[in-house]
């Protein structure tokens, strides 16, 4: 009986040695482990050749690589001779550009100043100190009463980290709706699926535009809020024109024990530059992008309020716990290292917003979006809220009659670039009836007033192309597309006018690295 066990016993153990032969066999090939003196080969062939530059290590990219650098050297040219109109960008400068290519992309740097994973971050310490004090100090914040994670890596999960740290998954928060002039990451959703994972993992309740002023209605927030108790209020946007009221928001937030967090991601540089209200004396957080108005890298900062924030009945004192929390959402939650050449770029473009020329800057990107929008209500444009107070306007393209995707497509075939937008009362955002547009790109190409009021022609003229075509091209975009790239009549007046954008946009410099 022993002797027939025994053997069963060594036919199992050899049957698992084969298994787990065969297994490691197969996770050598897919992880490319090989034997000593083996190559393993792949399943495609990759073809390798000899480097014939100089030296790989130093070679400038057009020598290494001619493929991606003509790309690259492509796109510097496509912004030169376009009019670049998306309200969200902007021409970063060259000292910007220069901090994105030093020596601070190689560092690993997991933790924060003085508690890392890893050794050799003194000078990334001291980096991180340096654009943390340049962040506090170009909003005019007391760093005994504020502080600031400068780690995320752009908005939409510097808002994540947010409401991981202080909602928590299933906790509501409230947004102004995407439609209306919201951002996904405020935790938009369709009736048909949950679109950004902040409606996901968190509840989320939308406020609203009135459909007829496009104005925030304030007073169906409060309803609301006070039936969703939400856990934080979001006062920010994407597309929306005018200030918004930060007291009002704070008086709704306190009047349900929530938090208010303001993004400001779209007008960070107005309220650095001081030309726009600013939404710190209100807020309990405050997160903005940093390329943007702000002119910046691909970056996002998150305020926080810290120290004292109330005394109790008994004396007590009850401080914010804000920071270790959205520190520790940050990292570990969120993300691994640092980009350390972004947080050092983020500390030169907030040295350049202390300037008195980048007042200046923010006060010309105001003067010019008035031009902008005056002289398309001249061209029979409606704009939505029926004007401006920031750096963009809604144009409401309903009325002419032509979708907003449409729109979109024919002015960048005649090299303006814009977004197609959702409006005030549309029934869908994924057919928007409007288009934005934004002046913070263009007026660091040196754009004045004048040269708004040549923009706002183009756009004029743009708008008639596609109008007059529009009835031979089909009612889907795809066939709209399909139509313009086909019809030679509709290429002849487009290559026209695209030909006076580019004669009209070469004219002026563009920031940044010459070449690309």
């Amino acid at each position: 009986m022993r002797s027939r066990f025994v053997s069963s016993v060594v036919r199992s153990i050899a049957v698992l040695q084969k298994s787990q032969q065969k297994t490691i066999s197969m996770s050598a090939q897919v992880n490319g482990v090989a034997k000593k003196g083996e190559v393993l080969t792949p399943l495609i062939p990759v073809e390798r050749v000899p480097y014939k530059g100089n030296d790989l290590l130093k070679d400038a990219i057009s020598a290494v690589d001619p493929e991606a650098f003509a790309i690259m050297k492509q796109e510097k040219e496509r912004q030169k001779m376009g009019l670049e109109l998306i309200a969200s960008e902007n021409f970063t400068t060259k000292a910007v550009c220069d901090a994105l290519s030093c020596a601070m992309t190689n560092k690993y740097s997991e933790g924060y100043p003085g508690a890392r994973y890893y050794g050799g971050n003194e000078f990334i310490d001291q980096m991180e100190l340096l654009c943390q004090k340049r962040a506090l100090s170009v909003f005019g914040l007391d760093p005994e009463k504020w502080g600031v994670n400068v780690q995320s890596l752009s908005g939409s999960p510097a808002n994540f980290a947010v409401y991981s740290a202080l909602v928590e998954p299933n906790g509501r928060i409230m947004g102004l709706d995407l439609p209306d002039g919201g951002h996904l990451s405020h935790g938009f959703f369709t009736a048909a699926r949950k679109v950004s994972a902040t409606s996901i993992y968190f509840q989320s309740m939308p406020y609203k535009v009135n459909p007829d002023t496009g104005l925030i209605d304030y007073d169906m927030l409060e309803q609301t809020a006070a039936l969703f108790k939400p856990k934080v209020i979001v006062a920010g946007m994407s597309c929306y024109s005018r200030h918004l009221d930060y007291p009002r928001f704070r008086q709704i937030a306190d009047a349900n024990g929530a938090i208010l967090m303001a993004d400001m991601a779209h007008i960070s540089g107005l309220v650095a530059a001081g030309v726009i209200p600013s939404p710190f004396e209100y807020s309990d957080i405050v997160t903005t992008t940093t390329h943007k108005s702000l002119r910046g890298p691909r970056g996002a900062l998150i305020f926080y309020r810290k120290g004292l924030k109330t005394t109790t009945a008994k004396g007590e004192k009850v401080m914010y716990d804000y920071g270790q929390k959205i520190d520790s959402a940050v990292f570990p939650g969120l993300q691994g290292g640092p980009h350390n050449h972004t947080i050092a770029a983020i500390a030169v473009a907030l040295r350049q917003c202390q300037t008195t020329e980048f007042v200046d800057y923010s006060k010309q990107v105001m003067a010019n979006c008035q031009a902008l929008t005056k002289r398309l209500i001249h061209n029979g444009f409606t704009i939505a809220t029926g004007g401006t107070d920031n750096h963009l306007c809604l144009v409401d393209l309903r009325p002419k009659g032509v979708e907003g995707a449409k729109a979109e497509y024919v002015l960048d075939l005649a090299h303006m670039t814009c977004n197609k937008n959702t409006c005030p009362g549309d029934k869908s955002a994924f057919r928007p009836g409007g288009i934005r547009l934004g002046t913070p790109a263009l007026t660091s190409r040196g754009l004045k007033e004048k040269d708004f009021e040549h923009v706002a022609d183009f756009i004029n003229k743009g708008v008639d192309v596609a109008l007059k075509y529009q009835p031979k091209a089909g009612q889907t975009l795809k066939d709209f597309k399909e139509f313009c790239n086909t019809n030679e009549d509709f290429k002849k007046d487009i290559a026209a006018l695209g030909e006076e954008v580019m004669q009209f946009s070469s004219k002026f410099g563009m920031p940044g690295n010459d070449e690309f």
